[in-house]
C-alpha cells in the first residue's frame, strides 16, 4: 500500500500554529488535543520502536501512533476493515444509532449515580425513543 502524498497531519503541521492563533478563544482545549495528537501521530514526538531483521540486519524504525478516535491515520485501518466485513451483512438495511449520554447531576446532596447505573439508565432511554420512532414509522 502506497503512503498518500498529503495527509491531514501535514496539513495541521504546516498551517496550524497559524490557524491556532487566528482562532485563539473560539477552539476548545479538545479541539486542540486532537489537533496535537493528529500531528504527533507516527513521528518521533510520540516514541517508537526498532524492528531488527535477523538475516540482513536491516532495521526498521516505526513510530507510535497517537490511537486518537478522530485521527485519520489510525482509524484508517479500522475502516478498512469494517469495509471488508461489509459483504459478510445480510441483504437488509442496517442503521448506526449514537446517543449521547446526560451530564446531569443528582439533586441537592443526593449519592451521585455510578456509571454503571448512568449507562443502563441511558439504555433504557434510548431503547424507548428507539421503539417510539419504530411505532412512528410503521403509521406513517
Amino acid at each position: 500500500m502506497s503512503r498518500q502524498k498529503l495527509e491531514v497531519a501535514d496539513i495541521f503541521r504546516a498551517y496550524g500554529p497559524a490557524w491556532r492563533r487566528a482562532n485563539a478563544g473560539h477552539v476548545s482545549l479538545t479541539q486542540l488535543k486532537v489537533m496535537a495528537a493528529i500531528e504527533a501521530c507516527r513521528t518521533e514526538a510520540l516514541g517508537g520502536h526498532v524492528a531488527a531483521c535477523t538475516k540482513c540486519g536491516h532495521n526498521h524504525i516505526a513510530y507510535n501512533s497517537c490511537k486518537n478516535r478522530h485521527c485519520p491515520k489510525c482509524q484508517a485501518p479500522a475502516a478498512r476493515d469494517w469495509l471488508a466485513r461489509a459483504e459478510d451483512l445480510l441483504p437488509v438495511e442496517y442503521f448506526h444509532v449514537v446517543f449521547a449520554l446526560r451530564a446531569e447531576r443528582p439533586a441537592g446532596g443526593a449519592r451521585p449515580m455510578s456509571q454503571r447505573s448512568a449507562l443502563c439508565l441511558e439504555r433504557k432511554r434510548a431503547n424507548k425513543m428507539i421503539r417510539q420512532a419504530l411505532r412512528r414509522s410503521r403509521s406513517l
